[in-house]
């Protein structure tokens, strides 16, 4: 089964850092971009960042660029976002997807493979 899992979503003060993961099985993980995105409460989904299969190219979003940083270790099947000084506003739930479809760069209209999300809450 093709999937992708995400954890280490936790509630954290603004100022504060998060390191999500993303694990994949059934499928050649180290072919294939790896995506974030988020969806805040009551928003549209946003995407966050993305992460060429290897290695070679990454992209953020304006709003988080400087203080996320997105990598992979392909060795571990296996993406993560490191998140640094949080803000309210990253307050989302935060998906990991793959398989991207028309797709300009690193950013796409549509991914086919979806993560059940992850709940990041910053608050003071």
């Amino acid at each position: 089964e093709v999937q992708v899992v995400e954890s280490g979503g936790d509630l954290v003060q603004p100022g504060g850092s998060l390191r999500l993961s993303c694990v994949s099985s059934g499928f050649e993980f180290s072919s294939y971009d790896i995506y974030w995105i988020r969806q805040a409460p009551g928003k549209g989904r946003e995407w966050v960042s993305g992460i060429g299969f290897d290695d070679a190219m990454t992209d953020y979003a304006e709003s988080v660029k400087g203080r996320f940083t997105i990598s992979r270790d392909n060795a571990k099947n296996t993406a993560y976002l490191q998140m640094n000084n949080l803000k309210t506003e990253d307050t989302a739930v935060y998906y990991c997807a793959t398989w991207g479809n028309n797709c300009s760069g690193l950013k796409c209209k549509a991914y086919d493979v979806w993560g059940q999300g992850t709940q990041v809450s910053v608050s003071s």
